[in-house]
């Protein structure tokens, strides 16, 4: 008997409550499917379903099993993809992306953590955008990868989402830029850099929209990344840019006026925007390298960037364009 088919057959089953639904879900007929039910009933010595003509409903057995098959299943994916890396003669490399956002400090303590963890396997770092990883996602080029939320995710598998509250970089001698916290309102007047559209559409158009519900839609919109452009233009346009802490924390007073070329950082009032991140990787392939790199990235932004968990404990899901859960 194919056990972990069958596994898969009982976790559907469960999971819809229906055989059919379970069916279709499967790609399968249903008698097919009540017979492998009936099979791993017989094989396991109990009963994991209580049927009738109306409904179908989970025995206590079966209810006590499905946490374990779920894990079986789990650790299935995880030989398979590994197994995958090795045919594919990937063994001992893991192909990762990290967004443009992300500082050098954390950067450096991500590459530590998981050198620490997972000794002897090369990683292959990428400095790609959210938009880029999906790109690469699709076309089976990346492994795994730090993404930004709000995006669609269909066909992924999710790490904890962390969050970075954001905070604007301005010229140190703006008006508000005495201020220990910046309304967003207060900004009114001055353009607006941000990160190319392209990089996370959805993203974008929820700062700009929780921008103008604080009271803050600006002239223009102006694009840059690297840090030096973004501070070049901070100066020159009398521009501002909404960063995390960590990116330009450096920039916070108590420098005097004039410090780091004349730009500061400031806390935004209330903390309306931030930036969400999890660990993203295609589904069903998660192995442990994968785990590792998981757990490194989250260690290093909790641990050089300030961030912290941003969902409940129960599951949800991130709705693609919007800032709000489902």
């Amino acid at each position: 008997m194919d056990l972990v088919r069958h596994l898969e057959c009982f976790v559907a089953v469960a999971e819809e409550s229906h055989f059919g639904r379970a069916a279709a879900r499967l790609g399968m007929a249903q008698p097919p499917l009540s017979q492998r039910i009936q099979r791993l009933e017989r094989h396991l010595g109990v009963r994991l379903f209580e049927r009738t003509s109306r409904q179908v409903t989970i025995t206590e057995a079966g209810t006590l099993l499905l946490a374990e098959a779920r894990e079986v299943l789990a650790r299935s994916e995880a030989l398979l993809a590994t197994a995958r890396r090795i045919r594919d003669g990937e063994t001992g490399l893991l192909r990762a992306a990290l967004p443009p956002d992300v500082s050098g400090e954390t950067v450096a303590a991500l590459l530590t953590a998981f050198a620490e963890g997972a000794a002897g396997l090369e990683l292959e770092l990428h400095e790609l955008s959210t938009a880029q990883q999906l790109e690469r996602f699709a076309a089976h080029d990346l492994d795994v990868g730090l993404i930004h939320h709000p995006c669609d995710v269909s066909g992924l598998e999710l790490g904890p989402v962390l969050r970075r509250e954001l905070g604007v970089l301005l010229p140190a001698d703006a008006a508000v830029a005495g201020l220990d916290e910046v309304p967003l309102a207060s900004l009114t007047g001055h353009d607006l850099i941000l990160f190319p559209r392209a990089a996370a559409p959805a993203v974008y158009d929820d700062l700009l929209t929780t921008c103008a519900r604080n009271g803050y839609t600006p002239p223009a919109v102006r694009h840059a990344q690297g840090v030096s452009f973004v501070r070049g233009l901070v100066l020159s346009a009398r521009a501002v840019a909404l960063s995390p802490r960590d990116a330009h924390g450096h920039a916070e007073r108590r420098a005097a006026p004039g410090a780091d070329g004349g730009v500061v950082w400031r806390p935004l009032t209330g903390g309306p925007l931030a930036l969400r991140h999890s660990v993203a990787w295609p589904g069903g392939r998660g192995d442990a390298a994968v785990g590792a790199f998981a757990e490194a990235a989250a260690h290093a932004l909790r641990g050089t960037a300030g961030a912290t968990p941003d969902l409940p404990s129960r599951p949800l899901h991130l709705r693609p364009a919007s800032e709000y859960w489902l």
